[in-house]
This record gives structure tokens, sequence and C-alpha cells, in this order.
């Protein structure tokens, strides 16, 4: 009997020090817990201090509540700098210094509503009555002002363009007497960066403040370089519409002292005249017996340039009708930076009706572009109903079947 009871008694012991145990190390978790300091991202998010990258700016950074972006928004400044996580100390803070901010005739050391306040503080009444005497004529010829900034980062080895705001744009909607712009911008003169903006809706003077970065850029590229601002406003059911351009060379901008504030009127697009849109080499063939119609696009030369740099990336698109419905499309490669292309390309087309009585070709010249719709730089039509060398050669192929014919023809606007 005693036995059984000795052993009830250690057990009962054994089970008393292991559930005391348990709870100690549970509290001991919880106190180690609630003195470690919460992770670096979150720390620094409750400062208000931007660590996320400028391309994250306008999106949702990793999985953020909206209650903590309206925060930080509420803390931060506007125009907030972003900081860099290499350029921390070793407790995670950032050394305060100030960047150093270049003064030139083009700099604006204000913001550009800074800059519009003392504008208007400026102004005499005699100067207020010479604008308001200003002609219909004048005021049309005004498109408006952009703001931007230039700088380049040594560490990233990157070039940093913001697009701050435009003023004053006209508006290209006649009923709501509105425009509904964005920008397209482009590093010239080779064209491998291509970025915009979002569209602002119903608005003459669009605030984006959208920060573009362009990494593998060495500094030394940097004088190389021409900015192309292209100003657009959004069309849904045409053509968006272009308000004017503004084009920045930067030979003699110097970013090695800080970040460069500037504003730029926005003229008129040099838009290309209607003659001189170029030739193109065609070669056709009109084969009877299987009733088929083989093109070749040889070359095309002279043509005009599409934009401020001078060069194209032409490509032609073929459509073939029947009865002026297009029945069949073929479209060659596209060659780089060149206003004389050789394409040597082949197409065979088959003929739905007997004879090339209802049948016409076109040819589209068009200019690749990546960031927008391709541009079409000249147009030509072989039928029997045109005229000049274009009827000529689609006569000839008609009477002189089964061989190739090969023609020179001027192209027409787009």
């Amino acid at each position: 009997d005693e036995i059984p009871t000795v052993v009830g008694i250690f057990s009962a012991f054994g089970l008393v020090f292991s559930v005391s145990l348990f709870a100690w190390i549970c509290c001991q978790r919880k106190s180690s817990k609630s003195n470690k300091t919460p992770p670096y991202k979150f720390v620094h998010v409750l400062k208000g201090v931007d660590i996320y990258p400028e391309n994250l700016n306008s999106k949702k950074k990793f999985g953020a509540d909206d209650k903590s972006e309206t925060k930080n928004k509420s803390v931060m400044p506007k125009n907030s700098l972003h900081l860099d996580l290499e350029k921390r100390d070793l407790n995670g803070n950032f050394p305060k210094a100030t960047p150093k901010i270049q003064s030139s005739p083009d700099l604006e050391n204000l913001s550009p509503k800074h800059f519009a306040e003392r504008k208007k503080d400026s102004e005499s009444p005699d100067s207020l009555k010479s604008i308001t005497s200003l002609s219909s004529e004048d005021k049309q010829d005004k498109l408006g002002t952009l703001f931007f900034s230039l700088e380049y980062n040594f560490e990233k080895k990157a070039f940093v363009v913001n697009i701050k705001e435009a003023r004053g744009l006209p508006a290209m909607d006649e009923q709501s007497m509105t425009s509904d712009p964005y920008i397209k911008m482009t590093i010239l003169p080779e064209k491998k960066h291509k970025v915009k903006t979002r569209v602002l809706r119903k608005t003459l003077d669009p605030a984006f403040d959208e920060t573009f970065t362009f990494y593998g850029i060495p500094y030394s590229q940097i004088q190389d370089l021409t900015l192309h601002f292209m100003i657009l406003s959004f069309d849904r059911f045409s053509r968006d519409d272009v308000i004017g351009e503004v084009l920045i060379p930067l030979t003699g901008i110097e970013l090695s002292e800080g970040r460069l504030l500037m504003d730029r009127e926005i003229i008129k697009r040099n838009i290309r005249k209607s003659s001189g849109r170029g030739e193109l080499l065609i070669s056709l063939c009109y084969q009877s017996t299987t009733n088929t119609l083989t093109v070749v696009v040889l070359k095309a030369r002279h043509l005009p340039k599409s934009d401020v740099s001078g060069l194209s990336d032409p490509y032609v698109k073929v459509n073939l009708y029947h009865a002026k419905k297009r029945i069949s499309k073929k479209k060659t490669h596209v060659k780089k930076c060149t206003p004389n292309a050789v394409f040597n390309e082949l197409f065979v087309f088959d003929i739905p009706c007997e004879g090339l009585d209802d049948i016409s070709i076109e040819f589209l010249v068009l200019d690749s572009d990546r960031g927008s719709r391709n541009e079409v730089i000249g147009r030509l039509t072989l039928g029997s109903s045109a005229e000049g060398t274009s009827g000529e050669h689609w006569k000839e192929i008609c009477e002189y079947p089964r061989r190739q014919i090969a023609k020179w023809h001027m192209l027409c606007d787009g």
C-alpha cells in the first residue's frame, strides 16, 4: 500500500513542476518579444522616412494599409527626399545632410507653385494692362510651361528625371474646354529609353510629380544626350492630340553638384511638310495560272524624319483589297534608324477572282515606336483606278503576266 502512495506523490510533484516550468518559459518568451524592436522597415515607416524607390511612389508598397499611407502622407512633407538605405550608419539612422542645389539661370530654388506666386507678386498694374491687351493670336500661340528636375545618382550610375507639372496648357476638347494631358519622354539620339506619365483628366494645369530613373547611363555620356518631352491630350475615340514638345540638349548642364530644377516653354511640334514623303521600290508579278500576286518590297529612300532625332525606324505594311474590302495583310521587318531602308522581302497573295480588275494593293510606310502608336510616314496604292506611275505599273503587270516588274513610286501623305 505504501508504494502506490509514494508513486502518486512523486507524480503529483512532477506534474506541478512541469506546469510551472512551462509557464515560466512562456513568460520569458513574451518578455523577450516585447523588448525586441520591430523590423527595420517598420521602424522607419513610423518615423515618417520614405525608404521606397521612386518607381513605387504611386503604388501600394509591400501590402501597406491605406491607414498607414494616410498617416505617412500627413507626417511627411510634399517635397520629401527619397533616402538610400545604403547610406545609413550602424544604428540604422541616416546622416543629416542637405543636398546641394546648383544655381544657374535655368534653376529655380523654389517650387513651381512658389515661382508662380512670386511672379504674381512682382506684377505691376501696368504689366497687367499689357497682359490683358494681348491679342487672341498671341494667346493661342502660347502652349504653356513644363516644370521638371534633373539629377544624377553616382552610386547607382542612374540618371533621374522628375516631371513635376505643366501650366497653362491649351484646351484640346472644344466642348468641355479642357484637356486630358499626359507626357511622353524619350532620351535621344538612341531612343532606347521611352517613358510616359499617367493621364490626368480634365485639367489645363496637370501636376504629375512622377520620377523616372534610367540605370546604366555613365555620367560621361550625359553631355551627348537630349531629352525630348512630347505633351499630348488623350482621346478615347481617335488619335491623341499633340499639344506641343520640349527639347532639352544636355550639353553644358552640370549635374555633379546636385539636382537641377528647370522650366521650359512648350513649343509647337515640328510637323513634316506634305511634300517629300520619300520613295518606295516595289516589284510585282501576276501569275495567271495559279491566280496569285507576288509582291516584293525592295527599298525605301529619302524618308522624312519622324521625330527630332532625324532618324526613323521604318517598316512597310502591305494590305490587299478586293472590291474595297481588305482580305489579306502582311508587313516587313523594322529597319532601325535609317531614312534609306533595304527590305528585300517577298509576299505571295492568293487572288479570289479571275484577273486584277477588282484588286488593289496598299503600301503603308510606318515608323515603329514602342511608346505610342506607330506613325504613318507615307502611303502608296496600286490598282486599276490608280493614276501616274502607279497606274502604269499596274497595267504592265496585267499585260505581261509571269514577269517580275519593279518600279520606284513616290509616297503620298499618310
